[in-house]
């Protein structure tokens, strides 16, 4: 069996968190090699030998790995033990519609699948809780990550001061050209353009300039004002686009290729 090749951060004692990137698995294509999610078009025997992969590589059942399919919204779905035992078909159900997961439930993973979007990771070490987000530009602008932070602020106690975030791979500003009508998103969402947005000169033609933003500085700027001190949070510093050899970039391969799957567990020794 092909063994995924994984991207780790160190998050704290007892926690798995990754991002797989497109090595050690049985896709082809734009799906090539490693891919598990199911909405973006790859065959559906790779997706399920990928899974099966994954799991033996995280030593858990396949039922233990959750992934939402995801609308760039900020649905928040909670991985309790009801949730668990559910059967399959009521679980797909819970979890259409929805952009991030969290649980305090040991030895379930549960993750988000970007392609330029920015995944991002929370860990509560004092409740053992753990949350994975996606935030494309939709739900930075929307505020998805401030949102998932009073959610488990309200749900598990978490204080936001000793929480433990990590922005995984995903678009940069170089590359994250944009129209002007989602940069007036984000500006009349009272967002920092000075901070989170650049004009850079067209790729087409050089006299005309279009607007970047910074989705990782977004969401990172996020976190702090949600009370997650800035030491507390990493950044990986991988931008999808340039890096999309080892990285999944819909910008590059089209909307019908395969996804990163960026993940956490809590699992005690």
């Amino acid at each position: 069996m092909k063994e995924p090749q994984l991207l780790y951060y160190d998050l704290g004692e007892g926690i798995t968190a990754f991002s797989t990137t497109r090595h050690g698995g049985y896709s082809a294509g734009r799906y090539g090699d490693f891919n598990i999610n199911v909405y973006c078009g790859d065959d559906g025997k790779a997706i399920l030998r990928n899974r099966e992969a994954l799991c033996q590589k995280l030593c858990i059942a396949d039922s233990q790995l959750i992934m939402p399919h995801q609308v760039h919204q900020t649905e928040v779905a909670l991985i309790d033990e009801t949730f668990m035992r559910l059967p399959l078909t009521d679980r797909q159900q819970r979890l259409e519609g929805v952009d991030a997961l969290m649980t305090q439930l040991s030895g379930v993973c549960i993750g988000v699948s970007t392609a330029d979007c920015i995944p991002v990771l929370l860990y509560d070490a004092s409740h053992h809780a753990v949350c994975a987000i996606h935030a494309g530009w939709r739900g930075t602008v929307a505020r998805i990550v401030q949102k998932c932070v009073a959610r488990m602020t309200e749900v598990y106690g978490t204080v936001p001061a000793s929480l433990r975030a990590q922005i995984g791979p995903g678009i940069s500003l170089d590359s994250f050209e944009v129209g002007d009508e989602v940069y007036d998103n984000f500006s009349k969402a009272g967002f920092d353009m000075q901070a989170i947005s650049r004009q850079y000169p067209d790729h087409n033609d050089a006299r005309q300039l279009r607007w970047h933003i910074d989705l990782p500085v977004c969401n990172q700027l996020q976190l702090e004002a949600s009370g997650v001190p800035a030491s507390h949070i990493a950044q990986s510093h991988i931008c999808t686009f340039c890096e999309h050899d080892t990285f999944f970039s819909a910008r590059r391969l089209g909307i019908q290729s395969g996804r990163i799957f960026t993940a956490i567990m809590y699992q005690p020794s």
